[in-house]
């Protein structure tokens, strides 16, 4: 079957989009999808994606992420539906947010105290304004390339005059408080904490760049930001979102060694439940509890977030994928490798085998890993967000942006299935091409 073919079938996506577009900006309720496959999903289950005109994808997208433990799992789904039926949202404090905070804080190992949330979004405002109060500075300090929501005091992107406003509607004024070093570099900032120490209120990072390129930290940086941290009296905030569960138990404090003051974390914690959380210290999360700091919401703590919570971490703890996920991420990186060699395609792979990071090299970054967002911009990005629309048509779930995520729902038919749409995905993308 020709790409051609492929792409033909589709009608009744073709449909549903028209449809959408009548009601919906785009067609879409995010604008992370407005460059995706245009594809209408019917169902899911585990690594599996089904759309409504019956063709299958295996899903190495995962939602963005959120389904570590594959889509619907069956016992994080009893322990929602369970939740729902003594009702969802209180305005009120109910047993299960007691024994999800005990679970998420003892299975990361540092944080004293949590606050739950929806969106990492809100979560990381939270830490940022908790960081601010406590040190009474105005100054946050981020890196190049990383993502930490989409509101307007925090979203950037590269332009003429360096990192600025990413949309429009966001101001310069929107980023002021804002100091944008590059990742990776502990020099930039060693000089930005000996001349602005006293303006900085914390610093955020991914504590791996998992969103964008799956670039590791160098060693020691991740160690010189909190020794600069603590010596400045500056707030160290990882936002682990992405990473948090997902790299390990324990998160990043686990998997490096750095324990942060706070950190955000959402997606792998609550098996697709949309829930999120700030976690940290006693003495800096407590001013939420005086009212010294604001952090509100009405579906905060939820009982099926909570459920689904308690339910995902003590399925991590008591039956824990890490090795089966690294063993699968680990063979598909090495097949993706292998098929790129057999036709010939100039492909890349970086990052960790839970989550890596594909591309195309060129003449500027042949191959090899990039340790930041400048060396990430010299590959030839363009070209492999084709080919993941590609590889969509070929039956493989993968996003535009190069990240690749395994959950512990894929084995050994999933990875049988996904080498053999590869090699059929390079073939046809090589005749295309040529």
């Amino acid at each position: 079957m020709t790409t051609s073919d492929l792409v033909r079938r589709g009608e009744r996506s073709a449909a549903l989009r028209e449809q959408a577009l009548r009601r919906t900006p785009g067609g879409v309720h995010s604008n992370v999808r407005l460059n995706g496959p245009q594809v209408f999903i019917e169902r899911a289950k585990g690594a599996w994606l089904y759309d409504v005109d019956g063709r299958d994808y295996v899903d190495h997208l995962l939602g963005q992420g959120p389904n570590f433990l594959g889509h619907a799992p069956g016992d994080i789904l009893a322990a929602v539906e369970r939740a729902c039926r003594d009702g969802m949202i209180y305005g009120g404090q109910h047993p299960l947010e007691v024994a999800a905070a005990d679970a998420v804080c003892d299975a990361l190992g540092w944080a004293e105290r949590i606050r739950f949330g929806v969106t990492g979004t809100e979560q990381v405002q939270a830490a940022m304004r908790l960081a601010r109060a406590a040190t009474g500075r105005p100054k946050i300090i981020r890196f190049e390339g990383h993502y930490h929501g989409w509101l307007d005091n925090i979203l950037i992107a590269p332009g003429e005059r360096g990192w600025g406003p990413a949309t429009a509607g966001q101001t310069p004024a929107h980023l002021a408080d804002v100091i944008v070093l590059p990742w990776n570099d502990a020099d930039a900032v060693r000089r930005t904490m000996a001349e602005r120490g006293s303006e900085i209120a914390g610093i955020i990072t991914e504590a791996m760049m998992i969103n964008t390129g799956s670039i590791l930290p160098r060693p020691g940086f991740l160690e010189t930001l909190r020794e600069l941290c603590t010596a400045h009296g500056a707030v160290l905030i990882f936002d682990e979102v992405i990473s948090g569960f997902r790299i390990a138990l324990g998160g990043a404090a686990e998997r490096f060694g750095v324990t942060p003051d706070l950190a955000t974390y959402g997606k792998a914690m609550a098996g697709g439940w949309p829930v999120a959380a700030l976690a940290g210290r006693a003495d800096l999360m407590d001013r939420f509890g005086t009212g010294e700091v604001n952090h509100s919401g009405t579906f905060n703590s939820s009982t099926m977030a909570m459920a689904a919570t308690l339910a995902t971490v003590t399925r991590l703890r008591e039956r824990p994928p890490y090795e089966q996920i690294s063993g699968y991420g680990d063979a598909l990186r090495e097949h993706l490798v292998a098929l790129a060699a057999k036709h010939g395609v100039p492909l890349r792979v970086q990052g960790l085998p839970m989550a890596f990071h594909v591309s195309f090299g060129t003449d500027d970054a042949p191959g090899g890993d990039v340790a930041d967002h400048r060396g990430l911009s010299r590959l030839d990005l363009a070209r492999y967000e084709r080919f993941a629309a590609h590889l969509v048509d070929h039956g493989v779930w993968v996003a535009g942006r190069g990240i690749w995520y395994v959950s512990a729902a894929h084995g050994d038919a999933e990875l049988a299935a996904t080498v053999e749409r590869l090699d059929r995905a390079f073939a046809t993308w090589v005749a295309d091409e040529s």
